[in-house]
């Protein structure tokens, strides 16, 4: 794996208006991603994951109060690309999405192979030939058969319309694809054999994958890193066995003592309190509400992450280690 990040992004944050004040989605959200890498955001709903998606590939709504940071792809700093650069080189070239929903993400009225070919017919001006026959190609990959080209969503089921709105992400070749829950409206049995098309496809392309998900168990059929959010920040990044074997931030510790397991004999645990608002966030640590290690620089200050066995941790209990150790 190279040292240079493929993705590196720097102190990003977007920020909504809404009639009850400003809500802080992503908020100085820094991150790296490397080539043929599996980065997992994980974390609860509402907490920004989407948003974070979303603010990556500026597919941004009216009501954006404030969007700043940086966004580098490939050492170029993407944020300062205008608009059009930005849709013409970035968005669904270098980095495209699978949408939650994949029903939703595919329009009605239009033939699947017809839907999957259009970003390169619009982005790269291929012809429409041309178009069908990297469109088939790409089907193949996923594993759709080639007579589902000329078909409606309607007559697709869950799985294949998955399938074939992975297709529409693959088609260009990007370098990065982000997964929004890729997988959430799915059977445990068409979720099993998603994992395994996107696992295929990484080891066959060496494309890279951001998956947003709230899902413990699949996050972990596809992780190499792990980065969890909570109220608009990411509280930990770490290697996955790291995260899933030994977490360290109190909230990963819980979250996954929630986790049920099998031959486990001590219960689940559940995560007392609820996640504060992102219009009116605390002045300390976000989880301190909720959590059982909370002392006194908590509720004062917010924590910087701080380096713990070759992870990083955003708490006040690493962040006095690492002051003892450097003192």
């Amino acid at each position: 794996m190279s040292d240079t990040p493929l993705l590196r992004v720097e102190n990003l944050r977007l920020h909504y208006r809404s009639s009850a004040g400003v809500v802080r989605a992503v908020d100085d959200v820094s991150f790296d991603l490397h080539t043929n890498e599996a980065l997992v955001i994980l974390g609860e709903s509402g907490c920004g994951k989407s948003s974070l998606a979303r603010a990556l590939l500026r597919l941004l709504p009216r009501n954006v109060h404030a969007y700043s940071g940086q966004v580098w792809l490939h050492g170029e700093d993407v944020m300062q690309f205008r608009e059009e650069r930005f849709r013409r080189n970035v968005r669904w070239i270098r980095v495209s999405m699978v949408m939650q929903a994949a029903m939703n993400a595919l329009n009605p009225v239009i033939r699947v192979g017809d839907q999957v070919a259009e970003p390169l017919q619009v982005l790269k001006k291929w012809d429409r030939r041309r178009a069908a026959e990297r469109v088939a190609e790409t089907f193949g990959l996923v594993g759709i058969p080639t007579d589902f080209l000329s078909r409606y969503p309607f007559e697709l089921s869950g799985g294949m319309r998955q399938r074939a709105v992975l297709a529409m992400a693959l088609v260009t070749q990007p370098d990065l694809v982000i997964l929004d829950e890729p997988t959430s409206a799915l059977d445990v049995l068409t979720q099993a054999s998603i994992m395994n098309v996107l696992k295929r496809i990484k080891q066959e392309t060496g494309t890279s994958y951001l998956m947003i998900t709230h899902d413990v168990g699949t996050s972990s059929e596809l992780a190499d890193r792990v980065a969890l959010m909570y109220a608009g920040q990411l509280v930990e990044q770490a290697s996955a066995t790291q995260f899933f074997n030994e977490p360290a931030h109190p909230y990963s510790r819980l979250l996954m003592a929630s986790v049920p397991r099998l031959h486990q004999r001590e219960r689940p645990v559940f995560i007392p309190g609820q996640p504060p608002s992102l219009q009116n966030p605390p002045s300390g640590c976000r989880f301190a509400e909720r959590c059982p290690s909370r002392f006194t620089p908590c509720d004062e200050e917010p924590p910087d992450f701080a380096p713990a066995d070759r992870r990083l941790v955003r708490c006040w209990l690493y962040q006095e280690e690492s002051r003892h150790e450097s003192g």
